[in-house]
């Protein structure tokens, strides 16, 4: 393949043409060429192609023209150069195949052979590179402003190979080409002064001394009415050569570099502020900018940028300041530093006010200072483009901020931090990303170590750990922290810790470093929407949300609010730390809270709350009844009247929404019940055990179980009291309480008794019958099954009648009454596959596995068991799982099959070590009694 962009865009396969269709293919193809054998974002190829005015169908119709390129460039076949990867597509492009490479290495070539004096080579060289352009870069397409940006900087590396190549032909004793050339060049660029100086020599040289005389008077002209400067030092030697008629100008060209002609003065400035001391950790971060910096001293034209990133108080100018300071001398020309005060209540730096410093900075007189932005940063990068310079831009606001102050051409680097993800500058200007983290705990004590002397820390170490985790292990915090301890050397460690305890309380500790204060800058550049929504995410109770749950809080459909959420996280208020989840660092969230109780009125936080608390109600329910079908419903509150719900729809999706809001779920059902919303709080609490008893998850499920049944008796709710009881009882039952879980069991009977509620008492007797069972007492265990079994088949339940037989059969086979056991589980298993109730199948081959265990059937016992765990797993019961593979490596053991029981003990063992359970002692003594003595 040749990909030609310098001049009319063109392709060629094998020498030939290749047509490549609608302008949009086009353009597409030309975005991808700019950054080969990179990943390019969907982001940024949509808005290359349509700007703000993207349609709906816009990710669409990029796949289209993918597809529409890979048949033109590969003649009718599928080509497989463009490669779709996650976020984007990558071009692979090898390095003969653009002209803009051919024309680099070329350029290089000529540099290289002008240095070591051999002319009629850089000649050719030279002369070849330019005569790889064909006319301005891509003429042919209509290039938006960022992309014609990009472009504009080949421009500016053709111009420097055009001097080069003046300088050629003046070293062969060519001066009239020379004129020829530069002529035509200076009328469309007059502020080249290399160029000036070469056709002054060029019209010396053929003796039109006037000529020379009146170019340098041009030159002069047009750099004082485009900049206010005098001609560079430089320029005005080769004038005074020539008005001297010295010989030396006839004899050899004046001294030229690889870019224009330095500024008044040769300064090499040295910004850098003082580093932080006692510097810690960022091993990565730090890798990546060496590798950045490594991979522009490899050839980059037009320098690189590191755009770090990252919330307020995480160390984004510590990190630049330190890596600046320790790569200094990598960069022979000096450093420029400036703060720009992005988010500063002082006041932003202007682009216009920055250029000054640094014009000054390298020589520029004040008073030869130009007065726009234009002008000031065209003499900024003219001055830059011969040097290697690092330039650090701290606290940038946002892109359009720091591009008036990003070198042209040359081998500069920059390193712009900023809270803003500077977006724009990494799609326009290729910045590379940097995004910040706060600080590992490793790195968190050893920054508080670095501060007070690790004598002082290592006597509390329990107290440094919870100092880390509630300073969120963000270096600002750390820092105050650590100064109070030292201004307090007589506080024991664990007194600031316990001040930190309080998550309201927080940021009143913290306030002697301003944290309010700095966190107020970000929040304050936010508009006005963003700003409200970033208050009322304050109300959730984390640790993440999803846009549906922030747009439960804000009032408005999904769509409205995520432009909001997209402001919010690039400015580093809130992550995406997962696609489509949301999480705050807990300090920022102590904030939000903070501005929601001074900033909206009772009565507004109250119907946000209301707003949360209905979304997560209304989508954990139909979710819990896909998980259990066969689990009496409660009546849940009636939804609000908002935009339209989107409930899972089937029992993967229901298992996955739980998935990834279990932990959500369980600080919904405290909050709500704290926050005056008990109705919610435990009917929340019922859906999520829908989750969480499966399994095995008990600890939780008695957390849950606990608030809901306080939030139901605060409201006098019986039915929540009822179910609240019975769902407790069940997790104090597995966690070894059964005294607790008897009363337990025997308030709920006494409620849904009260209530009318045969099916509630089915239920409960149930329960109850695993409780006596567990305790020993089968005639008991057997009187309340039978007495479920009856209640249930009274109210015409037969899905509950069935998994109560089972629960009978398991009673008769333990004892040892197998052959009614067998009936009793062979007829819920019919009635199960009738119903379709997978999870009460599993149940029940588990107790037909048992009794034919018993009766010494073991082929047919392990059978059973390995259907049931196969249902089990298939409904993600892993608790119940856990037990048949305890069940199914015994009978293997008994039938001598030593490598299976050892197989299904090992499976069990990790399942109930996942879900932190006791039982994996028990099982693992199995395991260690098939080892050789």
């Amino acid at each position: 393949m040749r990909f030609d962009i310098l001049g009319p865009f063109r392709v060629y396969r094998e020498g030939r043409p290749v047509p490549l269709g609608s302008v949009k293919q086009r353009l597409l193809l030309a975005t991808l060429l700019l950054r080969p054998n990179e990943v390019v974002g969907v982001n940024e190829l949509t808005s290359m192609l349509w700007g703000d005015d993207e349609p709906a169908s816009a990710a669409s119709n990029l796949r289209t023209y993918v597809r529409g390129l890979r048949q033109s460039l590969g003649e009718g076949a599928s080509w497989d150069g463009i490669t779709a990867v996650a976020g984007g597509y990558v071009l692979r492009v090898g390095p003969d195949e653009r002209d803009l490479d051919l024309f680099d290495a070329a350029a290089a070539r000529g540099r290289d052979a002008l240095v070591t004096s051999a002319a009629e080579r850089a000649e050719a060289e030279l002369s070849a590179a330019l005569g790889l352009w064909r006319g301005a870069p891509l003429s042919d397409l209509p290039l938006r402003s960022m992309f014609a940006r990009r472009v504009a900087q080949f421009e500016e590396r053709r111009l420097l190979v055009e001097e080069d190549y003046a300088e050629a032909l003046l070293a062969l004793g060519a001066p009239a080409d020379v004129v020829r050339r530069l002529r035509a060049l200076l009328d469309r660029h007059p502020l080249r002064q290399r160029a000036w100086g070469q056709l002054m020599v060029g019209l010396y040289r053929i003796g039109d001394m006037a000529g020379a005389v009146d170019a340098f008077r041009q030159a002069r002209q047009a750099l004082a009415e485009a900049t206010g400067l005098d001609p560079a030092p430089e320029l005005v030697k080769v004038y005074d050569d020539i008005l001297h008629h010295r010989p030396e100008l006839a004899a050899q060209p004046p001294s030229g570099s690889d870019g224009p002609v330095p500024g008044p003065q040769v300064l090499r400035p040295e910004q850098l502020p003082r580093a932080v001391p006692e510097f810690v950790g960022r091993s990565v971060e730090l890798a990546n900018l060496d590798a950045l910096l490594d991979g522009g001293a490899q050839g980059s034209s037009t320098g690189v940028i590191s755009a770090v990133s990252g919330m307020a108080g995480v160390g984004k100018t510590a990190l630049a300041l330190h890596w600046a300071h320790r790569v200094a001398d990598r960069f022979p020309d000096g450093q420029l530093y400036v703060n720009l005060r992005g988010y500063d209540e002082a006041g932003v730096v202007s682009p216009l006010d920055a250029l000054s410093e640094f014009l000054e900075a390298l020589g520029v007189p004040h008073a030869r200072i130009p007065a726009g932005v234009e002008a000031r940063t065209g003499l900024y990068r003219s001055l830059l483009a011969s040097r290697r310079m690092l330039v650090v831009l701290d606290n940038a606001r946002d892109s359009a901020q720091v591009r008036a102050l990003l070198p042209g051409a040359g081998r500069c680097m920059v390193v712009v931090t900023s809270r803003d993800r500077l977006d724009g500058l990494i799609a326009a200007e290729c910045a590379v990303p940097l995004t910040l983290g706060v600080l590992t705990a490793e790195e968190s004590t050893s920054l508080l170590a670095g501060r007070l002397g690790v004598g002082r820390l290592s006597s509390e170490p329990a107290a440094v750990a919870d100092i880390v985790e509630a300073a969120g292990r963000l270096p600002l915090a750390l820092a105050i922290v650590a100064a109070r301890v030292a201004t307090h050397p007589s506080f024991p460690l664990g007194a600031i810790a316990a001040e930190l305890h309080s998550t309201e309380a927080r940021l009143d500790v913290l306030a002697d470093g301003d944290v309010r204060r700095v966190f107020s800058w970000s929040y304050l550049a936010l508009g006005p929407k963003a700003a409200r929504l970033f208050t009322l995410l304050g109300l959730h109770p984390g640790p993440d949300l999803t846009a549906a749950a922030a747009a439960a809080l804000a009032g408005m459909d999904t769509a409205a609010v995520t432009p909001r959420l997209r402001e919010l996280t690039r400015l580093n208020l809130l992550a995406e730390h997962a696609p489509g989840r949301y999480a705050f660092h807990d300090l920022l969230r102590a904030y939000a809270a903070e501005l929601a109780e001074s900033s909206e009125r009772a009565d507004e936080r109250a119907d946000a709350r209301q707003r949360l608390y209905d979304h997560y109600l209304h989508a954990a329910y139909p979710a819990a009844l896909l998980l259990q079908p066969q689990w009496p419903p409660i009546e849940p509150v009636p939804p609000l009247p908002v935009p339209a719900r989107r409930p899972v729809t089937d029992h993967g999706g229901a298992l996955a929404w739980f998935t990834a809001e279990h932990r959500v779920l369980i600080r919904v059902v405290r909050q709500a019940a704290e926050t005056g919303f008990d109705a919610y709080a435990w009917q929340v609490a019922w859906a999520l055990n829908t989750f969480v008893a499966p399994r095995g998850l008990w600890q939780d499920q008695l957390d849950i179980q606990r608030v809901a049944l306080a939030a139901a008796e605060k409201i006098d709710d019986l039915a929540g009291q009822a179910a609240a009881n019975r769902l407790l009882s069940r997790a104090l039952t597995r966690l070894g309480d059964r005294d607790a879980a008897e009363h337990r069991l025997k308030r709920a009977l006494g409620l849904h008794e009260r209530l009318g509620d045969p099916t509630g008492r089915a239920q409960t007797l149930h329960n109850y019958c695993e409780l006596c069972y567990l305790d020993g007492r089968f005639d008991e265990a057997l009187a309340h099954g039978r007495e479920a079994l009856r209640l249930y088949r009274l109210a015409g339940n037969r899905s509950c009648a069935a998994r109560t037989l089972n629960a009978i059969g398991w009673l008769l086979a333990s004892t040892g009454d197998y052959a009614q056991a067998i009936e009793s589980c062979t007829e819920a298993l019919d009635q199960q596959r009738q119903g379709d109730d997978r999870n009460g199948q599993a149940a029940t081959l588990d107790s037909l596995g048992f009794a034919y265990d018993r009766l010494g059937d073991r082929d047919r016992a392990a059978d059973c068991y390995e259907q049931a765990i196969h249902l089990f797993r298939d409904s993600a019961d892993r608790y119940h799982e856990a037990e048949t593979l305890i069940r199914l490596g015994d009978t293997r053991e008994g039938m001598g099959d030593l490598p299976a029981a050892s197989l299904a003990w090992h499976q069990a063992v990790r399942i109930y070590e996942d879900v932190g359970d006791p039982a994996a002692a028990e099982a693992r003594r199995r395991l260690e009694r098939l080892r050789p003595s």
